[in-house]
């Protein structure tokens, strides 16, 4: 199982668009096949600061999900969003070791 933590910095007049693209995106990455999490979470400081928290059963899934058309959209849409380029920390996930945890 892996988790990709992604930072997003997002310019301020384009906070409101970028939770609704990302939104969107959460909705159908959620229905993907070994998707086990995909959370959207702001920073409680930093009102432009974001992460997005990807887990997926197999680097096969995580790599299925940027072939989507959902998150191709999404990758398009709020390229202009960004303050900054979004990068991804790759994590290997220790505990829950199984499924049925999450």
């Amino acid at each position: 199982m892996i988790v990709t933590c992604v930072y997003v910095h997002v310019k301020p007049d384009n906070v409101n668009n970028f939770i609704g693209a990302t939104a969107d995106n959460h909705i159908e990455s959620v229905k993907e096949p070994g998707n086990l999490r995909f959370d959207l979470i702001q920073q409680a400081d930093d009102h432009c600061s974001f992460m997005i928290y990807e887990a997926y059963e197999s680097e096969a899934a995580a790599a299925y999900h940027k072939t989507t058309t959902h998150y191709l959209k999404w990758r398009d849409s709020v390229n202009d969003y960004m303050a900054e380029p979004r990068h991804g920390v790759k994590y290997n996930i220790i505990e829950p070791k199984e499924r049925s945890g999450w």
